[in-house]
């Protein structure tokens, strides 16, 4: 579960946060210059990088005042005010000292309280950070002010909508998936409004702390994508090379954002740094068959019962389904729509008969199920489970045709010459998967233990 939020009173301003995980060291999450600390739970990447690092620290987050579920104080933002609103979090929860893990604009206000309050700032990460915002003669590689507000006005004129020029920028991997871009839409309507985004934007492009950074005498990490679109890595180069004693490393991929892509990588070498070791990447990782399940036509059924019958005959539906589940041994990870997301251990043949128990007993009640099926390396993130394995799942299950139990190539090599039977069904593409697929239909097998 996202862990509640609470509220502590800065300069006339309540200022939202929260924090996860009962780590040793302390550790605060700069997300930038917009946020909804309970939004930011909603995207799967971001919430499994989050609870990753609160395996090893205490992770803290907050809204900066004016945004997500923050007060705005109605005075201009200042960089200072930032870094008292982050110390009054630091006192909220107790903590004496934190490490500060910023990307993008969270790395002027880090840069800050790195440099004027070492006593609180036990270590510095930076991913994909900078220490100014606009084109100078000797910081080249940035945008001048005219393309900053040219950017502004398109990055406005879109906010809160599917078609925000962001995250084709700041996500080129997944700018056709809709989960995400659904997500960063809602994001950016929950975090702030447009006004309250151009004052902002605005104001960032005056940000500089380049004068800070020799000041800065924390251990220091910086990170970046050399293919990053969204920051220049010579950002990060620069922040690297002023800041005395900084590591720098360069990563591969193109997105930005921090949660998408290889973000093990990222974790792990924060991890690292902080602890010296990467303990927690091994414990993250298993290899299940995936299952996922839907009722077909649902909308329609409802509709069509109304909603008393419909509730009762779900009811129904679901404990049959979980019923099933016991007796071949899966594990219900949640419910998802009028489906379920189930993993099982080992080889897939439980995952197999279990799904055509449920195909008939969904019948029996008068509805049809889809269930897609598919084995791989899943990552584990508390109860859930993530990676491309559930996302490989999902996308099978939406090919399937009522009362279909459809694999992927992998599940179908794995039991080959067992007692089950297929049906080719062809290469697919699968959207945000690489390259075609092999899927198979599970032919008429007789569900037994």
């Amino acid at each position: 579960m996202p862990p509640v939020t609470r509220y502590t009173e800065s300069g006339g301003a309540s200022i939202a946060y929260q924090v996860a995980g009962e780590g040793r060291l302390d550790l605060v999450f700069m997300t930038g210059w917009i946020s909804q600390v309970e939004q930011l739970w909603e995207s799967p990447g971001l919430r499994r990088m989050m609870e990753r690092l609160a395996v090893f620290g205490r992770l803290i987050l907050f809204d900066r005042r004016g945004t997500g579920l923050s007060d705005g104080a109605g005075e201009p933002y200042t960089l200072q005010q930032e870094a008292t609103d982050a110390l009054t979090v630091l006192d909220a929860v107790g903590s004496e000292r934190a490490a500060l893990f910023t990307y993008g604009l969270g790395g002027p206000v880090a840069a800050l309280l790195a440099a004027e309050h070492p006593e609180r700032v036990g270590a510095l990460v930076m991913y994909a950070s900078a220490a100014r915002v606009l084109w100078a003669p000797d910081y080249d590689w940035a945008m001048t002010r005219e393309e900053r507000m040219s950017w502004l006005d398109q990055a406005v004129a879109s906010w809160g909508a599917t078609d925000h020029p962001g995250i084709p920028t700041m996500a080129p991997s997944m700018a056709e998936d809709p989960t995400l871009v659904n997500w960063f839409a809602r994001l950016q309507r929950l975090a702030a409004s447009p006004g309250k985004a151009r004052e902002l934007l605005t104001a960032a492009a005056d940000l500089d702390v380049r004068e800070l950074l020799p000041q800065i005498r924390v251990p220091t990490l910086v990170m970046h994508r050399a293919g990053d679109t969204a920051w220049d890595p010579r950002h990060s180069r620069y922040l690297a090379e002023h800041i005395p004693g900084a590591r720098y490393v360069e990563l591969e991929g193109t997105d930005s954002l921090p949660f998408l892509g290889d973000s093990d990588a990222i974790v792990e070498e924060i991890e690292e740094f902080l602890t010296g070791g990467r303990a927690g990447g091994e414990r993250s990782r298993a290899l299940l068959t995936v299952m996922f399940t839907d009722i077909v036509d649902a909308t329609a059924r409802a509709a069509e019962l109304g909603d008393s019958r419909w509730r009762d005959l779900l009811a129904r539906h679901d404990e049959d389904l979980r019923k099933e589940l016991r007796r071949f041994e899966g594990r219900e990870v949640k419910t998802v729509g009028d489906g379920f997301l189930a993993t099982f251990s080992g080889p897939p043949s439980r995952a197999l008969r279990c799904a055509q128990a449920i195909v008939e007993s969904a019948r029996a009640l008068g509805i049809e199920v889809r269930v897609g099926i598919h084995t791989g390396e899943c990552e584990l993130i508390g109860e859930d489970v993530g990676g491309m394995a559930v996302h490989i799942a999902a996308r099978v299950s939406a090919l399937a045709a009522p009362s279909e139990v459809l694999v992927s190539g992998t599940v179908f090599g794995t039991v080959v010459g067992g007692p089950f039977s297929f049906e080719e069904r062809g290469f697919r593409e699968l959207k945000g998967v690489p390259g075609p697929w092999p899927l198979f239909a599970l032919g008429n097998t007789i569900a037994t233990t």
